[in-house]
């Protein structure tokens, strides 16, 4: 099959978006402009004319280039518009592999360590969607209503990816204030391109309680950054959040992509919404010779 490794440079960005959005199994993170502000550096491996890509993220230590995975972009992998078989994602891996002799990234296809990405098909209108909700969430909507919140849109990135850092840099130190400031970049690009959707849950003195950052594209409505302040979880601000955001979108032929955790509390708050799992892997391999093998 005729793949081919593609530097930066050389990549038509025209050709590559619009494989990403064709692709069946399209994601935001693979468009080029996502890529351009959140990777160190990235190639790609090129199916025929664009007919399948595979964004290569990469960065290089001590002399070695290797494959790793860009704060803020869950998962990448091969994009194309029908399913590939398994010869052909394996040639895929093989020609990375020959260029990079160390690769720890997540995949969108099956591999190794499946990881959990909760997910709700939005086409349904919304009392159908409504129905799929599980009782304690029910009982915490009906626990919201005691409360004066307001659900309310906003372009205001900076709030949201503020608020965000407050309460979870510390959880997440590998994710450097650069990353944020990178990840504001693509917000402002999304947000040029109609993809950008921040909503909040405020009270009737305006202090935010809860938001959610979410980009959209054509097939998904991702949610890349949520918080909910102290104040907001006193009154179930996240759950009515969600509830409404459901609400606004419903009828609509996209998928709300919850960004999956595998921390029990975060999956089963997604899971209350009757969010489905929608797995990605890990691609982890070490060509490296002693004793670089053992370097990370």
């Amino acid at each position: 099959m005729p793949v081919r490794y593609v530097t930066y440079q050389q990549i038509d960005k025209l050709k590559w978006d619009a494989c990403i959005k064709r692709a069946h199994n399209s994601l935001i993170y693979a468009y080029s402009f996502y890529l351009d502000a959140m990777a160190k550096h990235w190639d790609g491996l090129i199916l025929d004319d664009y007919a399948a890509v595979m964004p290569l993220t990469w960065n290089k230590k001590i002399g070695i280039t290797y494959l790793y995975q860009p704060p803020f972009v869950q998962q990448l992998g091969i994009f194309c518009k029908a399913p590939l078989n398994q010869d052909v994602q394996q040639l895929f891996i093989d020609m990375a592999a020959q260029r990079f002799r160390f690769a720890e990234i997540f995949v969108n296809f099956p591999t190794v360590h499946p990881q959990p990405n909760f997910i709700l098909s939005l086409q349904q209108p919304y009392p159908i969607l409504k129905q799929g909700y599980k009782t304690d969430l029910v009982k915490n909507l009906k626990h919201a209503e005691k409360f004066s919140l307001h659900y309310k849109a906003t372009d205001d990135i900076v709030t949201a990816v503020d608020l965000y850092q407050a309460y979870y840099a510390a959880k997440t130190p590998h994710v450097k204030q650069r990353d944020y400031e990178q990840f504001l970049k693509v917000c402002e690009t999304a947000k040029f391109n109609g993809m950008l959707q921040i909503r909040m849950v405020v009270d009737d003195n305006e202090a935010t309680l809860a938001i959610a950052l979410l980009l959209k594209d054509n097939k998904r409505l991702y949610n890349i950054m949520s918080t909910v302040t102290a104040a907001g979880r006193q009154c179930e601000a996240n759950h009515y959040l969600f509830d409404q955001v459901i609400q606004e979108f419903s009828g609509q032929q996209i998928v709300l992509d919850f960004e999956g955790s595998s921390i029990p509390g975060i999956a089963g708050f997604y899971q209350k919404f009757g969010a489905v799992n929608e797995s990605y892997f890990l691609l982890r391999y070490n060509h490296l010779p002693w004793p670089l093998k053992y370097f990370k």
